[in-house]
């Protein structure tokens, strides 16, 4: 690519991509039409995901299937943002996202598909007026969401309601974290997600990521090479063929109730999302279940849903200290990247707020916060290698390097 047709500025999406399929090349075919002259960058999870568990696939292969599939550059969500609450996943990716320097653009997917509705809720959420709403459902017993939603109908009327879908949900939080970062001129774009609905355990053409996973591990193979598309396809083949997926936090069932059995009360209410009392009832229901489905289903109620539970005991299981999350992301760790995104990661060595990492040796030489939160990825993956079909050995995050769909010129990065 010539530096005459090289992209100077970039729109971003955050994402897990696990596996990459139809809706999500359907985002960035999209994506890519409304914005011809950008490059797309993807900010997305490593190896732990929002809703608690193992991705299915490694990070190295869904930021391949990722370039197959319409990005040019995938930089890392460290896990502990990725593996958090909506909010939190939110802020540390548009962060990410704004921290390069050259993404003047944030797109994402709702059932929606119409800012005009999202807008007003995050403009909602971060009113004052909500707060004593909010304590008054909590009070009545709600789960924290449903307390959040009817407060939020009851501040700004029945626009509130775009919160009973989840990607509405999570469009939502990246407004709002678009507003924390102070970066309301940057244009939000969203399209109308396509295919089943998230979760979802409807056959259709375009099926959830839920059911996707779920035929992994249930060794569906011939439904799930429908499903994809061929070049997601050739990956995931190429992994099971190899024993690397589908990873299942169900293989390490015993060491995460070993874990949380051995944890004190007070350990557990240092986990994140964990309120006052909580940590009560974790440790009853770590004490009595066998299985991790029977400690999820004790320890949930109406107040505390399940994946919120999840969440706490992939923490505890990780030996995770939310103490050690800064506020902000501290470095860009590349997962891969095309022409164009060689071309925007020129741009970010000039314009990037933080440092830009293609080899892990890179950390050794930054600060006490960017090692912190790189030493809690090594740890999470030598763990996620043992939720393989074949395990594997640790230490092979410092063994990774990008994956580069052109010839890289890496001179000058370290």
């Amino acid at each position: 690519m010539s530096d005459q047709n090289a992209p100077r500025s970039a729109a971003g999406v955050v994402c897990e991509f696990d596996p990459f399929h139809r809706g999500h090349r359907w985002l960035l075919e999209q994506l890519r039409a409304a914005c011809p002259d950008k490059g797309i960058v993807c900010v997305m999870s490593g190896g732990f995901t929002q809703r608690g568990t193992a991705a299915a696939l490694d990070r190295s292969d869904r930021a391949e299937m990722a370039l197959r599939g319409g990005a040019d550059l995938v930089l890392e969500l460290p896990l502990l943002w990725a593996a958090s609450s909506a909010e939190t996943f939110a802020r540390g990716g548009v962060g990410c996202l704004l921290d390069t320097g050259v993404v003047d653009t944030v797109a994402f997917g709702s059932e929606d598909g119409d800012l005009s509705r999202l807008a007003p809720a995050a403009r909602g959420l971060d009113s004052d007026a909500l707060q004593p709403l909010l304590r008054a459902g909590l009070e009545e017993g709600l789960s924290y969401p449903a307390a959040r939603q009817q407060a939020l109908e009851r501040l700004i009327g029945a626009a509130g309601r775009c919160l009973e879908t989840p990607n509405n949900n999570l469009g939502v939080e990246y407004l709002r974290a678009l507003r924390h970062w102070g970066r309301e001129d940057v244009t939000a774009l969203t399209f109308p997600r396509q295919g089943a609905g998230h979760d979802s355990q409807q056959e259709t053409a375009w099926p959830s990521g839920s059911l996707l996973r779920q035929w992994m591990c249930d060794g569906n193979w011939a439904r799930l090479e429908t499903a994809l598309p061929p070049s997601s396809w050739e990956i995931v083949a190429r992994e099971r063929e190899a024993g690397r997926c589908p990873a299942r936090l169900e293989a390490c069932e015993r060491g995460v109730l070993a874990r949380l059995r051995s944890m004190t009360e007070e350990e557990l209410s240092a986990l994140p999302d964990c309120a006052p009392g909580l940590e009560h009832r974790l440790a009853r229901a770590a004490g009595e279940a066998t299985t991790l489905a029977q400690f999820y289903d004790r320890a949930k109620t109406r107040r505390y849903p399940e994946a919120r539970i999840r969440r706490m005991a992939l923490w505890a299981f990780l030996g995770l200290n939310v103490d050690r999350r800064p506020e902000r992301v501290p470095y860009l760790r590349v997962l891969g990247f095309n022409c164009r995104g060689q071309a925007l990661l020129r741009e970010m060595k000039v314009r990037s707020h933080l440092p830009v990492v293609l080899r892990s040796g890179q950390i050794r030489r930054l600060g006490a916060d960017a090692q912190a939160v790189f030493q809690a990825e090594c740890r999470g993956e030598d763990l996620r290698q043992l939720c393989l079909p074949r395990p594997g050995p640790g230490g092979q995050e410092w063994l990774r390097t990008p994956v580069c769909l052109t010839s890289p010129d890496l001179d000058g990065w370290g």
